[in-house]
C-alpha cells in the first residue's frame, strides 16, 4: 500500500487512514494538508478501493460540496449590507424554511422512482429541504476577485435526504432494517465496507449517486436565488462534491476512490475551495504532475480545523471575533458562531502551499459577505 501525505501530519488522522485502507486491501491512500480526524475515515482523506465502497468513508453528508459562480457585475456596484440582509431573509439556514417561495426540480421525479426503493420515502423531506443550506460550516458567501468581479460561493450537501440515506445503510451494515437507527460507532471505528459486487454495494452506489444529484440541485437552486437577488447573470460556474466516491483509473487500474473532505483535481479540472469567513477562498485547477498522480488527483476542500467545535465555543469570544472581522476587513457577516471563527481553522494559504506541485491558483476570492446559520440553530443534518 502506498500512502501520499501532505502537510503537518496528525497522527490519529493518519492512523485512521491506514486502518481504513488496510481493511479494504486498498493499494493507494492520500492525506491532504487540511486533514483532521473524522468518523472512521479522516476528513481530508482519499482511499482507492478496487472492490469496495465505503458508506462511512463518504460520510453522513453525502455529496457535500462547493459551487462558485462568477457573475457579470462588479463587487463595487452592489450594496453589500443590503444584499446580505436579503440573502439571510430569503435563504434558509438550518431546519425549515424562512419563506414560502416554491421550489420544484426534476430531481424529485428521480427520488419518487428511485432504483433503491427505500429512498422514495424521503421524497417529502427532499421537497421541504431543497435549497436550504443547513448549519455548521455551511455557507452562502459573496466574493470579490483580483479584478473586482463579484462571485457567489456556497458550501453544503444533500441535507436530510443524504443523511437519512447514509444512516439507513449504516443500519443495514449492522443487520438492522434500513429505517432503524444505526448504533453509533467510535471515531476510530474500522470502516464500513460493502463489496461493489454485492446487492448492498450496488444499492449504495445507486443511492449515493441520487443523493449527489440532489446536492447538485440544491446548490444550483441557492446560487440561482442569490443571482436573482443580485440581478446578475452567471458567467462561469465551478461545481464539485468533496464527500463522494468515483470510479476512476489510476496507474492503469480502475478503483472506487472514496474522498471525504477532499476535492477532485484532475488535470485542468477546476475547483472552488473556501478558506474561513475572514480570509480568502480560491479557484484552483489541477495539474498533471507526478505528485498529482500520487495524490490520486485529490486536493484540499478547505483550510481544515484546528479546534473542535466544542473547543472553539469555549476558547473563542465570538462577538469580538465577528466585530474585528467586520471592522478590520469590512466583511458583512450574517449568522455564524465561535465554532466557525477563523481562529478555529488552519490558514488556507499555508495548506495550499503543500499542494503547489499538484494544483495552481487561478483566482483569489476575497470575502465581502458571509451568511451562515446562527450558532444556536439546531440542525441534525449539518454534516
Amino acid at each position: 500500500m502506498k500512502i501520499k501525505t501532505f502537510g503537518v501530519i496528525d497522527q490519529r488522522a493518519y492512523e485512521q487512514l491506514v486502518r481504513c485502507a488496510e481493511s479494504g486491501n486498498a493499494e493507494y491512500a492520500v492525506l491532504c494538508a487540511d486533514h483532521h480526524v473524522g468518523y472512521s475515515q479522516p476528513i481530508g482523506g482519499a482511499i482507492a478501493y478496487e472492490d469496495y465502497i465505503s458508506p462511512s468513508g463518504v460520510g453522513y453528508d453525502i455529496a457535500c460540496g462547493n459551487k462558485a459562480v462568477k457573475t457579470n457585475i462588479m463587487a463595487k456596484d452592489i450594496d453589500v449590507a443590503k444584499i446580505m440582509n436579503e440573502i439571510f431573509e430569503r435563504v434558509s439556514f438550518g431546519i425549515g424554511r424562512v419563506n414560502n417561495e416554491p421550489v420544484d426540480h426534476e430531481v424529485f421525479d428521480k427520488i419518487s422512482s428511485a432504483k433503491f426503493k427505500p429512498q422514495r420515502q424521503f421524497l417529502d423531506m427532499a421537497r421541504q429541504q431543497l435549497g436550504t443550506v443547513g448549519s455548521g460550516n455551511h455557507y452562502v458567501d459573496l466574493f470579490e476577485d483580483e479584478a473586482g468581479v463579484l462571485w457567489v460561493g456556497v458550501h453544503f450537501g444533500s441535507r436530510g435526504f443524504g443523511h437519512k440515506t447514509a444512516s439507513g445503510f449504516l443500519a443495514l451494515a449492522q443487520g438492522l432494517p434500513f429505517e432503524d437507527r444505526a448504533k453509533e460507532g467510535e471515531m476510530d471505528s474500522p470502516p464500513i465496507l460493502f463489496s461493489t459486487n454485492s446487492e448492498l454495494g450496488q444499492g449504495y452506489l445507486e443511492a449515493m449517486h441520487l443523493a449527489g444529484e440532489y446536492a447538485y440541485a440544491g446548490r444550483d437552486v441557492v446560487c440561482d436565488k442569490v443571482l436573482g437577488i443580485l440581478g446578475a447573470k452567471s458567467v462561469e460556474e465551478i461545481h464539485n462534491h468533496h464527500n463522494f466516491a468515483w470510479l476512476e483509473e489510476h496507474f492503469g487500474k480502475k478503483y472506487w476512490v472514496v474522498r471525504k473532505g477532499c476535492t477532485p483535481a484532475f488535470d485542468k479540472q477546476k475547483g472552488f475551495v473556501g478558506g474561513t469567513m475572514g480570509e480568502n477562498a480560491v479557484i484552483l485547477e489541477g495539474k498533471s504532475s507526478q505528485e498529482a498522480k500520487e495524490s490520486l488527483f485529490s486536493t484540499v476542500h478547505g483550510a481544515g480545523r484546528l479546534m473542535s467545535r466544542g473547543q472553539a465555543r469555549k476558547e473563542i469570544d465570538w462577538e469580538s471575533a465577528r466585530n474585528a472581522i467586520y471592522k478590520e476587513k469590512g466583511i458583512h457577516i450574517r449568522g455564524g458562531g465561535a465554532d466557525e471563527a477563523p481562529m478555529a481553522y488552519k490558514r488556507l494559504s499555508e495548506v495550499l502551499e503543500y499542494h503547489r506541485e499538484s494544483v495552481h491558483i487561478l483566482h483569489d476570492l476575497r470575502p465581502i459577505g458571509v451568511a451562515m446559520a446562527p450558532s444556536w440553530v439546531k440542525d441534525p443534518y449539518k454534516d
